[in-house]
């Protein structure tokens, strides 16, 4: 399905079912420290019910499912979903998932004790999808939202292969990342409020194929790129690496998670703020 939003690369048209292959194989590449500290905030454990919005390949349900909640994930790329699923069953993990746009999601009030968003945050309408995310969620229910980046001004790897992405899709806007908070938009906090929020460097290792497939997996070059736009970014990016790179490395990453509470009507009633 391909997508264009203003907000995003310029407008520039993308579509994730393209790179859904890379995607499943290549950005599963969270580190254990990752699932831990969510863990550690008692999110997404035994007894909870958890949704996982932009869920992709279902890289967070199934990364999590060890530790005994009950997961649902949906996307907006029928190709996502369909790796997510596939990668499910064999790993005989009971997920289930829907191909639906997050804006268009449907449960009944209360359904979750968790909603997840890992790296898809800035996607949503958030003037439509904070109110209803709210409304599916317990009393009291958390919103979770993750976030994992290279930092390409600090690793000498991670800043190359950057430029290469930028020199084929110069309005990328997933260049120029550095250490920050998660922003929360002005339509979340009148229906949640912030709870937590953490941010730290990890060590994510790679090998160049690993690298390579992770950097093609990207919105700005396998999610957007012509066929021969494409190709010729490969070669660029193996020739690069082969000069850059050892066979193993480490890139330098910096991870972000933020917890919002779901408003009771009592508190919300004691802001100034209306509901739209």
């Amino acid at each position: 399905m391909e997508i264009t939003d203003v907000r995003i690369d310029g407008g520039k048209p993308f579509d994730w079912g393209k790179t859904s292959g890379e995607y499943a194989k290549y950005r599963d590449i969270y580190p254990e420290i990752f699932y831990r500290k969510i863990i550690d905030r008692g999110l997404c454990t035994d007894g909870q019910r958890v949704l996982d919005i932009g869920t992709g390949t279902g890289v967070l349900p199934r990364n999590m499912y060890r530790f005994g909640a009950k997961w649902t994930g949906t996307d907006i790329s029928p190709e996502q979903i369909e790796q997510a699923r596939l990668l499910s069953e064999q790993g005989s993990m009971n997920i289930e998932y829907f191909a639906v746009p997050t804006e268009e999601l449907d449960f009944p009030d209360g359904s979750f004790d968790v909603i997840t968003a890992c790296q898809c945050f800035w996607y949503f309408d958030h003037e439509k999808t904070m109110p209803m995310l709210a409304r599916f969620l317990k009393p009291g229910g958390r919103l979770l939202i993750l976030y994992m980046a290279w930092l390409p001004f600090e690793d000498e790897i991670a800043g190359a292969s950057e430029r290469l992405v930028l020199k084929y899709s110069p309005g990328w806007t997933g260049a120029g990342e550095t250490r920050k908070p998660i922003g929360i938009p002005e339509a979340a906090l009148r229906y949640f409020e912030p709870e937590y929020h953490e941010e730290y460097d990890i060590m994510v290792p790679f090998t160049r194929d690993s690298w390579h497939g992770r950097m093609k997996a990207c919105r700005g070059v396998g999610a957007s790129l012509s066929g021969t736009e494409l190709q010729q970014w490969e070669k660029e990016h193996l020739q690069l690496l082969n000069e850059k790179a050892p066979e193993s490395f480490e890139v330098l990453h910096y991870a972000a998670m933020c917890i919002l509470r779901a408003r009771t009507i009592s508190s919300e009633k004691q802001r100034n703020d209306n509901y739209p």
